[in-house]
């Protein structure tokens, strides 16, 4: 709150009514870190797999 208030100087109507994705803009954050790709999950599938139902 302190931010959006103070800092954005937003009314509190406005900070109420913004969204986080909205918020975050706000402040200039970016986006968070990037999807998983197809490849790198092969990779986690091969180094953990997985055990099956028996254990």
């Amino acid at each position: 709150m302190a931010l959006g208030l103070g800092a954005l100087g937003w009314s509190p109507a406005a900070f109420w009514a913004a969204t986080p994705r909205e918020f975050a803009a706000a402040l200039g954050r970016r986006r968070g870190p990037e999807p998983l790709s197809r490849d790198a999950f092969e990779r986690l599938l091969a180094a953990y797999p997985d055990p099956g139902p028996s254990g």
